[in-house]
């Protein structure tokens, strides 16, 4: 049985300190983190806890823009910048990489209900046999307007625990909600499907 939790108004903080549990307790492994103006924040808030021993830890990106890593769109470029100081790796996604299990998986959610490059009119399927997957959004994001690579369905589920970050966002609240009552078929809902088959709990910061 899946289990959803769902934190009200919590800060960037208290987010940190959630993650910084999680990670304390597993020691090392491999996560997945979004892009976006959210997690930067919150990872500068764990990083300054001092609570994780980052060598311990592979961190790959969601998904990302199809530019190079000096690029202002790269998330992989801002993560490393980011997290390789603090001894971190920092795996790019690449054709042609191959994902591991993730200790968790961490993702924010557009208020279209996409998730990672993810976006409704790729049609993500939850049996893809592809890990990552090239594609172009459309409508190309007027402040990224960028080919994007992504980790599909998949490979984000393939986590012990998964956690959406929401921002605070009404509308992305109502879309989540929707999504996991089975009510739309959005990509969150797709990926909270097969999340509730595999009995992976899921945590959501409103």
């Amino acid at each position: 049985m899946q289990e959803i939790t769902i934190i009200e108004g919590a800060d960037q903080r208290a987010i940190a300190d959630w993650l910084a549990e999680r990670l304390a307790a597993a020691g090392s492994g491999a996560i997945t983190i979004p892009g976006g103006s959210t997690p930067f924040p919150i990872l500068a808030a764990l990083i300054e806890s001092g609570r994780i021993d980052w060598s311990g830890w592979q961190v790959w990106p969601n998904d990302d823009r199809i530019v190079p890593e000096d690029h202002e769109a790269s998330n992989t470029g801002k993560i490393r910048a980011l997290l390789a100081p603090e001894g971190a790796r920092i795996a790019a996604l690449t054709e042609g990489a191959v994902p591991p299990h993730f200790a968790l998986t961490w993702l924010g959610m557009g208020p279209d209900g996409h998730i990672a490059s993810l976006f409704p009119n790729t049609d993500p399927k939850v049996d893809d046999p592809q890990v990552l997957r090239r594609l172009t959004p459309d409508p190309l994001p007027a402040h990224a307007p960028f080919d994007r690579i992504t980790l599909t369905i998949p490979a984000l589920a393939d986590s012990d625990e998964i956690v959406f970050t929401l921002g605070g966002a009404a509308d992305k609240r109502d879309v989540f909600d929707a999504a996991a009552r089975g009510a739309n078929d959005l990509p969150v809902a797709r990926l909270l499907g097969m999340a509730r088959r595999h009995g992976i709990p899921v945590t959501v910061f409103t």
